[in-house]
């Protein structure tokens, strides 16, 4: 998946000329963001046993998920864009 959505937090630190130098920290992307919610979810409404090694599918899913909702998000903005 290329489209990762970008940073999910960005934060920039403008240089105002008093000795202030710029920062720019992405963080995590979009789609990691996405993922983590997505994982929330799924360990909500899933039984979670140590015994049973599912943590690799339930991660799987999770971006599977992630890449849906950016799919999703950018038919929107590109169909919002088609309205103006």
């Amino acid at each position: 998946m290329n489209n990762t959505g970008g940073p999910a937090f960005p934060r920039n630190i403008l240089d105002h000329g008093h000795g202030v130098t710029t920062t720019h920290e992405s963080g995590m992307t979009l789609r990691d963001y996405f993922a983590a919610k997505a994982m929330q979810g799924i360990l909500a409404h899933h039984a979670y046993t140590r015994h049973i090694r599912v943590e690799d599918l339930y991660a799987c899913d999770a971006y599977v998920i992630a890449d849906a909702m950016l799919k999703t998000r950018e038919l929107a903005m590109l169909k919002a864009g088609e309205a103006k």
